[in-house]
C-alpha cells in the first residue's frame, strides 16, 4: 500500500532549535521563520567541543540505563552545509546509529554552554524516549484511517493518495508536541548530570520565535517549556 511509501519519508518534527527538526538529508519544514543564520567563532566552536565531551557520556549512560536494547552509541556531527538554518535535530543513520547533528548557525546562537548542554541533552532524549518509531507508528495509523475511509466512499486513487498524505501528516503531528515536553524533561535530567544548569539553558527558548499553542503544531509554547525545565530541574 501507498501509505508504507510516506512512513520512509517521516523524521522526527520536535527538537530544541530555532523553529522545527528533520534528518541529516531533508530537514523538516518549518512552523514559523527563522532568523538570518550567522556561522560561530572559534571561540564557539570550541565550546561547542567542550559540551560534546562532557555531555555524550551522560547520554549514552542515560539511554542504557532507560532503554536496555536500544542503541546508544550517539553520535554527535555539525551539519555545515552552505545556507543551513540554525537548528539542530535528531536522527539515526541507515545502521541505526543515533546521530545529533548542530548546524553552525545554532553553534553560533547559542548563548553560552549551559544553553548548548541543553539542546543536546534534549535531542539525545528524543532518541532515548523512542520519538521517531512513534511519531512513525502515529502516521502509519492516520494514513490508513483516513485512506481508508477515502477508499470506503468511492473516492478515485488520486484522492485516495491525498487522503494518505494528509492522514500521515496529521498523524504525525498528533502528539509531536508531548514529545517535545518529554524530550525537554528528559533533557533536563542529562542536562544537569552533565555538570549543566539546565534552567540556565532552557532560556534559549526565549530567544527564538514562540509558536503559541497552534492546533497541529509542531512545538508547545516556548513558557511551557521552560516551565517543564524548572519543574523538573527542582526535583533534582
Amino acid at each position: 500500500m501507498r501509505w508504507i511509501s510516506v512512513l520512509g519519508l517521516l523524521v522526527l518534527a520536535g527538537c530544541v532549535d530555532v523553529v522545527d527538526s528533520g534528518p541529516v538529508e531533508r530537514p523538516a519544514p518549518q512552523d514559523t521563520p527563522r532568523p538570518v543564520a550567522k556561522a560561530p567563532t572559534r571561540a564557539q566552536v570550541q565550546q561547542f567541543m567542550t559540551v560534546v565531551e562532557r555531555v555524550e557520556p551522560v547520554a549514552e549512560r542515560e539511554c542504557r540505563a532507560r532503554a536496555p536494547g536500544l542503541n546508544c552509541d550517539f553520535r554527535i556531527v555539525v551539519d555545515d552545509r552552505p545556507g543551513q538554518p540554525s537548528n539542530a535535530y535528531q536522527t539515526v543513520d541507515r545502521a541505526g546509529r543515533p546521530i545529533l547533528a548542530f548546524t553552525l548557525p545554532l553553534i553560533a546562537q547559542v548563548r553560552n554552554r549551559d544553553e548548548l548542554a541543553f539542546v543536546m541533552g534534549h535531542e539525545a532524549a528524543h532518541h532515548i524516549s523512542g520519538h521517531i518509531p512513534r511519531q512513525q507508528q502515529n502516521a502509519a495509523a492516520g494514513a490508513i484511517l483516513l485512506g481508508g475511509l477515502a477508499a470506503i466512499t468511492g473516492a478515485n486513487q488520486s484522492v485516495v493518495d491525498q487522503a494518505v498524505d494528509i492522514g500521515a501528516g496529521v498523524g504525525a503531528r498528533s502528539y509531536s508536541k508531548n514529545f517535545e515536553l518529554e524530550a525537554d524533561a528528559l533533557g533536563t535530567v542529562i542536562t544537569h548530570r552533565a555538570g549543566y544548569n539546565p534552567v540556565q539553558g532552557a532560556e534559549f527558548f526565549t530567544q527564538i520565535p514562540d509558536p503559541g499553542n497552534r492546533f497541529l503544531g509542531t512545538h508547545p509554547p516556548n513558557a511551557q517549556r521552560i516551565d517543564t525545565v524548572r519543574r523538573v530541574a527542582a526535583g533534582l
